[in-house]
């Protein structure tokens, strides 16, 4: 029974170790063209047509670029599509350094954000060079608008226009198509999304995803040849990096679709919104909103919509959520530093849980009385393990020791510790966040000093983890407070693990690393004092 613990520990190392393979392996991708092939949802939206009034003809034979600057972003809009080249968010930078604006779209897409028609009716729309009503767009206290206009060979004219708000990041954007056509227009909208997984796997979710039926659809690259087509009560679909996403939001329709694509390593999200029957000389209009933001769930949930689902922690969801909660309370209204707000985080729920640690380390100090016995038993029927066990139960019952009790606790608090692990990785807040001195980025590896060389299974930049080695001293220090197994290969075993972990998280953020070492220090500062009571 005392293996419990044993088992407990090891079971916590293979799924760490497993972890690690889903954290660095490189995923190489290619340039790849828009073309999408995507299918018709069979559900007309809930828009009315109306008679078309009258279609001027457009003459634009060159691709030109129509600047967006708002407070919180900066956005290339070419005219090819009337799609996006670059969408850059001023809040964040690319790199900690650096002063470039983070851009959402990753350098092997050419354009996002595109609109074509499912069905081909209207051919070419993709790439047919529209007409803008401006090259410069500046958002300001009253917004501002963007509309970009095509006429097809056939008649058909297509208006895209596109309205900014200075204090959001959605955008609202509504498509007309004019039917100048002689014939009967009926296919679907496809608002495409393109986008990479970049660092292949992660812990964290990264890839298309949709929201369909009232639940959340995250799905994996390598899953899309098995279902390419989500279809019923589709909320938004998205591209999801691990702190930001693109997606494309209906307004008020019903039947549309999610259709995805991988075209050698760039992955296709789209919306396909269905026409409805148009007639010769008639017109409708689609709206949807479109939005590249930051995966900050207090932000995203202001938004009229289900996109905040998004931000998702997979089964530990519904502790994860209060925990970023609580941490974004201490740091926006205590203390406005996100590594302090990590510790004080830590500290309020080890104090939640400081009963149970109590009564596992009275546990364990009783166990540890217990050991020179328990040798001495193990010697004596090394060679009848059905006695050993029956004399190992007798002395449990005779001191009145439960060893299950030592455990128990710790596994009550496992999803406490996962929930928080899944958290810190993947919290916006902590990308390029500082904590002090060397610790400029709490979502960056802890590295002291640069090295300006390669150090095997360190991922760059090199240089000596300073948090990281703290956080394996502890574990060591905690595994020779804990009582010993009694088996020498086991105790073996158990001493390797500090080693292990380490390891293993040399890699790892240093905010996660600050979480599980001022959770060590803690755990010892308690067992010593429990240890220190008893004696």
């Amino acid at each position: 029974m005392e293996q419990v613990r044993l088992f407990a520990a090891i079971i916590l190392s293979i799924i760490v170790f497993a972890g690690w393979n889903f954290l660095f392996p490189p995923q190489k991708a290619t340039k790849a063209p828009l073309e999408p092939q995507l299918e018709q949802s069979v559900v007309q939206p809930s828009v009315v047509a109306t008679p078309v009034v009258d279609i001027k003809p457009v003459e634009v034979v060159a691709e030109n670029i129509t600047v967006v600057d708002s407070p919180l972003y900066r956005i290339e809009f070419t005219n090819r599509g009337a799609s996006v080249k670059r969408f850059e968010l001023k809040k964040f930078k690319e790199t900690l350094d650096g002063e470039a604006f983070k851009n959402v779209i990753p350098d092997l897409v050419d354009r996002t954000f595109t609109l074509s028609l499912a069905k081909n009716s209207v051919v070419g729309v993709e790439n047919a060079l529209f007409e803008a009503d401006r090259q410069h767009v500046v958002v300001g206290e009253s917004g501002a608008s963007l509309t970009y206009r095509w006429v097809s060979a056939s008649g058909v004219e297509v208006i895209r226009t596109f309205l900014f708000s200075v204090d959001t990041y959605a955008i609202s954007s509504r498509v007309t198509l004019r039917n100048g056509s002689t014939l009967a227009l009926d296919d679907a909208l496809a608002f495409g999304l393109y986008s990479t997984v970049a660092g292949g796997r992660a812990y964290g979710f990264e890839g298309p995803s949709g929201y369909v039926d009232g639940h959340l659809e995250n799905v994996k690259v390598k899953k899309i040849k098995d279902k390419n087509l989500y279809s019923g009560a589709v909320e938004w679909v998205a591209q999801q990096s691990r702190y930001f996403l693109t997606a494309v939001i209906p307004e008020g329709v019903t039947g549309a679709s999610m259709f995805l694509a991988d075209n050698n390593g760039v992955i296709t999200a789209a919306l396909n919104l269905p026409t409805g029957v148009i007639q010769p000389g008639m017109e409708k209009s689609y709206a949807v909103n479109i939005l590249a933001a930051p995966k900050s769930y207090s932000m995203l949930k202001k938004l009229d919509s289900s996109i905040h689902k998004a931000v998702n922690f997979g089964w530990f969801d519904i502790i994860a959520k209060p925990c970023l909660g609580l941490m974004n309370f201490i740091h926006d209204h205590v203390v406005a530093n996100y590594g302090i707000a990590i510790i004080l985080l830590t500290v309020l729920i080890k104090l939640i849980f400081w009963p149970l640690g109590n009564k596992s380390y009275t546990s364990m100090h009783e166990m540890k009385k217990l050991q020179p016995i328990m040798t001495q038993l193990r010697e004596k029927y090394a060679g009848d393990k059905a006695r050993m066990n029956q004399e190992v139960m007798a002395l449990y019952k005779t001191y009145k020791v439960n060893p299950m009790s030592g455990c128990l606790p710790l596994v009550v608090q496992m999803p406490i510790f996962f929930a928080l692990y899944r958290m810190l990785y993947s919290a916006v807040e902590l990308r390029h966040a500082p904590f002090f001195g060397w610790i400029t980025d709490l979502s960056a590896p802890d590295r002291l000093f640069d090295f300006g060389f390669s150090i095997p299974m360190m991922v760059a930049p090199t240089g000596i983890p300073v948090m990281t080695l703290l956080m394996g001293a502890t574990m060591f220090l905690q595994q020779k407070m804990s009582p010993s197994t009694g088996d020498p290969t086991q105790a073996k075993m158990m001493m390797m693990m500090p080693l292990v972990m380490t390891v293993i998280f040399v890699n790892f953020s240093s905010g996660l690393v600050l979480y599980w070492l001022v959770n060590n220090v803690l755990s010892i500062s308690q067992q010593y004092y429990i240890t220190k009571k008893l004696s």
